[in-house]
């Protein structure tokens, strides 16, 4: 086992260290509205209107007269653009944004146009689907232009961290703006940070190529405080990859574990992995966390909670096909927060039939959104 590489790289090719400079010419205001920015990135060459989404409440279905209210405005949905942060509530954005050099020189999308993987075509549409929903907390992944994010996210408010992968597959393709990794961005006003943590993850004691990234938050007003992760597992299919995940699973909770202490959890990521794997019933049979996925707990039905998850949180056309399937999750832990409401997936029709990404939506996995209440009183947290 020692003797393997890093999965994930492509360690026939050489190395190419390039430095995050691509976007060093950017120029923005540092006291950019949120209008002005959205405004901003809707002007920009090559746009189509993205795909407005509701929020659906906790307990309610698909077709109640919330969703579909929201549903026929054409603006910004005004279950965004009226959402105002407040001490008790939590807003908790997750998304996999498809790195640059992967989705435009390895990711083989078949029939997303060359000139909407472009950068310049990509990076403001990813500023628009962010800063659309007015998250208190940002959790990425597939990061390689990070000093962009940090640039343009810190006109709103926001200042972030960056955890790169070990060996990241980007830094072996021409071009490259470096490795691609995890990020976690969080409201300036709303909290202080207590502490950054960081983990390789391993798999039998080996470090593997994937990462964790966990911050612990105190809100200003409240003091209350939360643990927020973010990671990002093995990709690929098959029993053995699922058994890996699994693995890395494992690491991830005792990482989140020894650092959380008391606090409110929040453990966002694109898992790769959908509802059937084991790495799924590992999150939510953790007994010192006690998890539960976001997603599945918004509905009110009595499915066990994998069959409560959305359809899809990915739907794509690559040369061997398509696929469509759920794998990025929120989870949380349950009794120290609430789940109020989620953003909804788009259907089929609003996606369009060549999938994602496309000149509309700049990523092949979709974003998610949930709101969380958080308690009042402020939890005695120990490291």
């Amino acid at each position: 086992m020692l003797a393997l590489p890093r999965m994930g790289s492509f360690s026939s090719t050489p190395k190419i260290l390039n430095d995050d400079s691509q976007d060093n010419d950017i120029q923005m205001p540092i006291n950019f509205s949120r209008f002005e920015l959205l405004q901003y990135c809707q002007t920009q060459p090559l746009v189509e209107p993205m795909v407005k989404r509701a929020f659906k409440k906790a307990g309610e279905s698909n077709d109640d007269s919330y969703a579909f209210k929201y549903k026929k405005l054409n603006a910004v949905t005004k279950g965004c653009s009226d959402y105002v942060s407040s001490p008790y509530s939590l807003r908790v954005f997750q998304w996999n944004i498809l790195s640059q050099a992967l989705g435009q020189m390895n990711d083989n999308f078949v029939k997303c146009p060359d000139e909407a993987l472009e950068w310049n075509s990509r990076k403001f549409r990813i500023i628009e689907e962010i800063v659309e929903y007015c998250p208190d907390i940002i959790c990425l992944q597939e990061v390689d232009h990070f000093n962009f994010l940090k640039h343009v996210l810190g006109t709103q408010g926001y200042t972030g961290v960056f955890y790169p992968k070990p060996d990241s597959p980007c830094v072996y393709i021409t071009g490259n703006n470096g490795p691609d990794g995890c990020a976690i961005f969080y409201r300036t006003n709303k909290f202080d940070v207590i502490n950054i943590e960081s983990r390789i993850l391993e798999i039998w004691r080996v470090q593997s190529n994937q990462v964790a990234l966990l911050a612990n938050l105190r809100v200003k007003e409240t003091d209350q405080e939360v643990c927020i992760t973010t990671t990002h597992l093995k990709a690929r299919q098959g029993a053995f990859l699922s058994t890996l995940r699994n693995e890395q699973g494992k690491d991830l909770l005792q990482f989140v574990s020894e650092h959380s202490g008391d606090r409110p959890v929040v453990i966002c990521g694109d898992f790769n992995a959908e509802p059937v794997e084991p790495i799924y019933g590992t999150m939510l049979s953790d007994e010192s966390l006690a998890l539960g996925s976001a997603y599945a707990d918004c509905d009110s039905s009595n499915k066990n909670s994998a069959d409560r998850e959305p359809p899809y949180t990915t739907w794509k056309i690559r040369d061997e096909g398509e696929v469509c399937h759920t794998i990025d999750y929120i989870f949380y832990k349950k009794g120290s927060l609430e789940v109020e409401a989620v953003l909804e997936l788009p259907t089929g029709e609003e996606i369009g039939e060549d999938r994602v990404p496309s000149f509309s939506y700049p990523s092949d996995h979709f974003s998610l959104v949930c709101d969380f209440k958080m308690g009042s009183q402020k939890v005695q947290a120990s490291l």
